[in-house]
């Protein structure tokens, strides 16, 4: 007799798609892990209105459009190196619209002056490309030249001139959004094997000190489809696709307390932050009224939307004066975060223009603590958010 299927026994893989709603091939090099994926296939089903004789609902015929909604939570895991993507790159593109950038290292660093740093030769570097230094990745703000770059942060004391860059992966906002596939195997074989097709991340979240740094995926996809239901055609498919030959997947979570946070244009890191969250929201609409159309033909983004929630205990410094004084003033602020500490364990985000909100004071413990909701990044055109893998 069948014993219960473990929810362990279960593997995840992610592609982006070329065509939207074509299900994109996977290989093992696509694989990831996470904690969970909740998907949900949904039917419109439409209130009959005509005189039957009888309060029973009698149903009615035909094939109903559908809406598929999907949840997916997973960690910020090492890698062999800062210039390999995550393995779900293809869910960080969707929730950004840029294509991952893969930035080498080996830049031989000449000299680091506060937010200046200098190479020894023409760097090839542009705005919102990421490098990382002796353990911190930080953003390119701007190029003033060929061989120097400034720095959304600084580095940290000891980090400078002799020092050779890390790799990294870097992302940035486009107008327009990849549809992308998402697989789900179980084991046994014979168990429900299903697949997301035309996924969209409508809402990407990353979460600064919980136990391991956290990522969330939210979003709507084309159509669920799985292996028992099948029908040739779904997606472009003849049949449901085989599962790629397993290897094992030895990735490691990163510890949540492990990272930096910069905050305005001071030399000062932010020590006490206790709690980050950086939302970015897509606002998505799809192209799903068509006449003869049963599930969306293609994604519609809307005004993106980049939020961030603070908590930090209060000191006495100047990068806490400065804080209040632009939340008060409603004038933007540079923020940079990096979670993880070593290269190939970090994840960065840059924030060239944020607003935040005023603090809540919070005196509820025996240190006076400060909330930020809801601050908001502001740009010029497709820059008010940058994410990096280093």
């Amino acid at each position: 007799m069948a014993c219960y299927i473990s929810s362990r026994n279960n593997r995840y893989y992610a592609a982006v798609e070329e065509t939207y709603g074509t299900a994109a091939p996977v290989t093992a090099a696509n694989r990831f892990n996470a904690v969970t994926l909740e998907a949900q296939l949904e039917y419109e089903r439409p209130r009959r209105k005509d005189k039957t004789g009888t309060r029973t609902d009698l149903g009615f015929t035909g094939e109903l459009k559908r809406k598929t909604r999907f949840s997916l939570q997973t960690y910020l895991y090492s890698r062999d190196s800062g210039e390999q993507a995550p393995r779900y790159s293809a869910l960080v593109q969707s929730a950004l619209g840029g294509a991952p950038r893969a930035i080498a290292g080996g830049k031989a660093v000449a000299s680091a002056n506060g937010l200046t740093l200098t190479f020894g030769a023409a760097h090839g570097l542009s705005l919102g490309d990421a490098i990382s230094v002796g353990g911190d990745l930080r953003f390119v703000a701007t190029v003033p030249a060929l061989d120097s770059v400034t720095l959304s942060a600084p580095l940290r004391a000891g980090a400078g001139a002799g020092a050779v860059t890390g790799g990294a992966v870097a992302y940035s906002p486009a107008t327009g959004l990849k549809g992308v596939t998402v697989y789900d195997y179980w084991d046994p074989e014979t168990a429900v094997q299903r697949l997301l097709r035309g996924s969209a991340v409508n809402l990407m979240e990353l979460k600064l000190n919980a136990d391991f740094h956290e990522l969330v995926f939210e979003g709507q996809a084309a159509d669920l489809v799985d292996s028992k239901s099948f029908v040739a055609g779904s997606g472009g498919l003849g049949a449901f696709p085989a599962e790629p030959a397993q290897q094992v997947v030895n990735d490691w979570p990163v510890p949540g307390h492990l990272g930096q946070a910069w905050i305005g244009t001071g030399p000062e890191q932010l020590h006490t932050l206790v709690d980050a969250r950086v939302r970015i929201k897509n606002n998505i609409d799809f192209r799903s009224k068509d006449f003869g159309a049963l599930a969306p033909r293609c994604i519609v983004p809307g005004d993106r939307e980049v939020t961030v929630d603070l908590e930090m205990y209060s000191q006495d410094r100047t990068v806490f004066d400065e804080i209040y004084q632009a939340a008060r003033q409603q004038s933007p602020i540079g923020l940079t975060l990096q979670m993880g500490e070593a290269e190939g364990s970090m994840c960065g985000v840059y924030i060239p223009a944020l607003i935040p909100a005023v603090p809540e004071l919070l005196d509820d413990e025996e240190r006076l603590r400060w909330r930020l909701r809801g601050c908001k990044a502001i740009g010029t055109g497709e820059d008010e958010v940058h994410v990096a893998f280093g």
